[in-house]
């Protein structure tokens, strides 16, 4: 059992971090074993009302591409990515909109709502929140893929100062109102860079970026390039550390990578001195556990 003494210690070391992110703006990428294992499910909707209850504003974009496969599979539509992208024609779009804005969305939104969360499901169809432009790979034809041109800060802003927690499937609309699928990394980046987030936090089924097997603390620009273009870093995490840089860019204050498989793994990133993931900085004072070198 853990003592009293121990629960203190947990609670002054997070008082400064209460009182430092009050008022401010997360935006938090769900997704990966969290959004499957009920125990991870049931932790993350804890963990982001209380974060909402102590006065962080939360934006949350969700993924859900195991769930569009298991419909499509039965529904006899064939699934294929290309370079981790899922390819989208016209009726596996109707079937990403129907899971990742129906189901998906609002088992997310009452998960949360059963802890007081004031979650509220959306796409980036409703009040035009996503504008994007049809998107390839290289030259590559994705099909009714999307990379956001523009989000509605307007909208997000006036449901966030009103205590409501919009909860984001990752479809957007081009100019002439067409649905379309976009990778919920990029979404959540491109969210948090419009609305000048004070963290972007990505949940994911990895301790954070890996280096010779160890974890890496915190990684800056420079290094996040000489580690993809080495081969170090590759496959999924490529995409996931470029939109952090790009959201940094844009204003972002820091970036987190945490791994969504541990319970309350955003809170112990958030309000403790060490974290469990790998914090993406514009500069920052190595580690002396960074395995950089």
């Amino acid at each position: 059992m853990t003592s009293i003494s121990t629960k203190t210690e947990v609670l002054i070391e997070a008082l400064p971090y209460i009182q430092r992110y009050e008022g401010k703006t997360f935006v938090i990428k769900y997704g990966g074993a969290a959004m499957i294992d009920d125990g991870l499910k049931e932790s993350f909707a804890q963990d982001v009302s209380l974060l909402k209850k102590i006065g962080i504003k939360i934006a949350i974009v969700h993924g859900g591409g195991k769930e569009v496969t298991d419909i499509a599979c039965k529904l006899g539509l064939e699934t294929r990515f290309i370079n981790g992208q899922r390819y989208t024609e016209e009726a596996m779009m109707r079937v990403v909109q129907m899971v990742l804005a129906g189901k998906t969305n609002k088992d997310i939104v009452a998960r949360i709502n059963q802890h007081d969360g004031e979650a509220a499901g959306l796409c980036g169809i409703d009040a035009d929140l996503l504008r994007v432009e049809k998107t390839t790979d290289n030259g590559t034809d994705l099909g009714l893929v999307g990379e956001v041109t523009s989000v509605n800060t307007t909208f997000l802003n006036l449901l966030l100062h009103n205590g409501t927690m919009p909860v984001i499937a990752p479809i957007g609309v081009d100019k002439s109102w067409s649905a379309h699928n976009i990778n919920a990394d990029l979404a959540a980046a491109s969210v948090a860079a419009a609305l000048k987030a004070e963290k972007l936090v990505f949940l994911s089924d990895v301790e954070g970026v890996l280096v010779n097997g160890a974890l890496v603390h915190s990684l800056k620009k420079e290094d996040a390039r000489r580690l993809i273009e080495e081969g170090v870093v590759v496959n999924g995490m490529v995409p996931k550390i470029r939109s952090a840089f790009d959201a940094l860019d844009a204003g972002v204050q820091k970036v987190h990578m945490i791994d969504g498989r541990v319970k309350h793994s955003l809170l112990l990133e958030i309000f403790t001195d060490e974290g469990v993931g790998t914090e993406l900085l514009r500069s920052y004072i190595p580690h002396p556990a960074e395995a950089l070198q």
